[in-house]
């Protein structure tokens, strides 16, 4: 008896556009391996919005009411956010305001390591290179994704996530050894992403370059073909 093949539905597109959106959020918030490893552990977790937007107001309160001063109290801020953002990475993000979720995690990261600089005294032109270098990786996943090529897993563990990062900062602030921690993280960082940005980009642009090839080929005629093989034109 033979049996006809049968087709594999099409995927429902609204199901595969939820899926895109929830896949870019979550890599938007470039969470690394101590989110990965917990978010399964903390079951349904917290609203992503409202608890990001509360780390974010926590940090702004202890920023105004002067508490940041140098010492173990350096290290408060990044534990507020870890125990207030890390529970929302269990959640879909299909909420229609779940796309403030990035926005808020980097504004909040970007403000505690401003405010921990500042109060353990560390260089201001280092504290600026590793913004910079954490927003490009940002502005490199977001222009990514966008163009449907997305960056592979091990980049974000390899990035520490914002709350290793941040973590790293407040411990070595509490400690008195900012700047060297700030140093390395930087360097590490920086070399990293350039490294896997550009050969991610040149690979890119090399397949790109061969499916035009491929392309030209196809629309040549035999005649061309033989041309350019040979290096002869046929006589007329």
């Amino acid at each position: 008896m033979i049996t006809q093949p049968q087709a594999t539905p099409a995927p429902d597109p609204y199901e595969e556009r939820l899926r895109i959106q929830t896949a870019r959020l979550l890599a938007y918030r470039d969470d690394g391996p101590l989110v990965t490893a917990l978010r399964r552990a903390v079951g349904p977790g917290l609203p992503p919005v409202p608890a990001s937007l509360a780390a974010l107001l926590v940090v702004v309160a202890m920023a105004v009411a002067g508490i940041l001063d140098d010492g173990p109290m350096l290290i408060v801020p990044a534990l507020v956010m870890v125990v207030l953002v890390l529970p929302t990475a269990a959640r879909d993000h299909l909420g229609k305001l779940d796309w403030l979720v990035p926005p808020l995690i980097r504004a909040t990261e970007f403000l505690i390591v401003i405010l921990v600089g500042l109060a353990a005294d560390a260089p201001k032109w280092l504290l600026f290179v590793l913004l910079y270098v954490v927003g490009y990786h940002t502005y490199d996943t977001v222009y990514r994704t966008r163009q449907g090529i997305w960056p592979p897993d091990w980049v974000f563990r390899a990035g520490l996530g914002w709350e290793i990062r941040l973590l790293l900062l407040g411990a070595g602030a509490a400690l008195g050894v900012l700047t060297w921690v700030l140093a390395a993280l930087t360097l590490y960082l920086g070399v990293l992403f350039a490294i896997e940005s550009v050969t991610s980009w040149v690979r890119l642009d090399k397949a790109s370059a061969s499916k035009a090839q491929e392309s030209d080929d196809l629309e040549t005629s035999p005649e061309e073909a033989m041309e350019q093989a040979t290096g002869e034109a046929e006589p007329a």
